[in-house]
């Protein structure tokens, strides 16, 4: 009698890991959709999609050639694996200086660029869309849902490169985010900068909504 009631404890067991394991599978609706969506993104800006054979990463360009978000497709052979890289004119003209830049920020010939290490995962990733899988399987923190702009998002250190959930529905279908913060240390003037908006975005933290400053350079790709 006492076997066959442990037979049967074992056996529930091994059913609520199964379990688990499956619903913590199909209950990351963030990471599944961010896929889908961002396929779709790249579907849309084929010509704007490049590969870096020596960094190893893949761009994907603003419509304007003014931004790039780039992502790598090997963790161990990349500075930067997540990053923003934009024309820093706009911010050397609004008083930027390179040289009070903190780490996480680098500004080389006219590019400022903002990026994140994800790891040391040395998987080769042979296409765009299986490079930014990368990020979503082993660096999932990385990944955000948006509500108020109804985008998906990777977190890139002080900036994020977001995209719409469904281009149809929404008249921002990318947009390059940077964080305010270090730049205002480095000297810029955010009343000064042309070709960005800055301005207050609703944003999820802590267990609430809360009103946050951004520079953000929207595109319409429909």
């Amino acid at each position: 009698m006492r076997k066959h009631i442990m037979r049967r404890m074992i056996a529930a067991g091994i059913v609520a890991v199964l379990l688990l394991a499956a619903s913590a599978c199909s209950l990351d609706v963030i990471g599944n959709g961010s896929v889908t969506a961002f396929e779709q993104v790249l579907n849309a800006m084929t010509d704007r999609v490049d590969y870096d054979e020596a960094g190893a990463s893949w761009s994907l360009s603003a419509p304007d050639g003014s931004a790039r978000f780039v992502w790598s497709g090997n963790w161990s052979a990349s500075e930067f694996d997540a990053m923003l890289a934009v024309d820093a004119e706009p911010f050397l003209s609004a008083g930027l200086n390179p040289n009070l830049l903190s780490e996480g920020c680098v500004y080389q010939d006219g590019i400022l660029m903002v990026g994140r290490n994800l790891g040391n995962d040395g998987t080769e990733a042979d296409s765009p869309l299986s490079a930014y899988r990368l990020i979503v399987q082993n660096s999932r923190s990385a990944v955000s849902y948006h509500m108020a702009m109804d985008h998906f998002g990777v977190n890139v250190g002080f900036g994020m490169f977001e995209w719409a959930k469904d281009m149809a529905a929404n008249d921002k279908d990318i947009v390059f985010v940077l964080d305010p913060e270090p730049l205002l240390a480095a000297g810029v003037d955010p009343n000064a900068v042309e070709g960005w908006v800055f301005g207050e975005v609703e944003v999820h933290q802590n267990g609430k909504q809360v009103k946050v400053e951004k520079f953000l350079k929207p595109f319409d790709l429909t």
